[in-house]
């Protein structure tokens, strides 16, 4: 599998935030990442962030918006991407809190 070199900067502002959740926490770490973000940029992002973990497999979903109301008033949520990485080892204990 061929490297693609991916700008230091850019792999900074890849993750946005870890999902934490009890599923989760056992096998696969959950990341909120931004939507023009590739698979190949999140695992090298990842590695990165941890270094000594291999990531196995990146997976990515897109959230659409949704429409949402508060009394009278109308409006509509943030569309997201999710990334679900698999990692080599045990789940991050850094992300878990143990």
């Amino acid at each position: 599998m061929s490297r693609i070199k991916v700008n230091q900067e850019r792999l900074l502002d890849v993750i946005k935030k870890p999902l934490i959740t009890e599923k989760a926490a056992l096998a696969v770490e959950k990341f909120e990442v931004v939507q023009n973000a590739t698979k190949i940029e999140i695992r090298q992002a990842i590695e990165e962030l941890f270094p000594g973990r291999k990531v196995q497999k990146v997976r990515t979903v897109y959230v659409p918006s949704h429409e949402k109301r508060l009394g009278t008033k109308q409006g509509r949520t943030q569309s997201s991407k999710k990334a679900i990485v698999t990692l080599d080892g045990e789940p991050l204990e850094d992300l878990i809190g143990a």
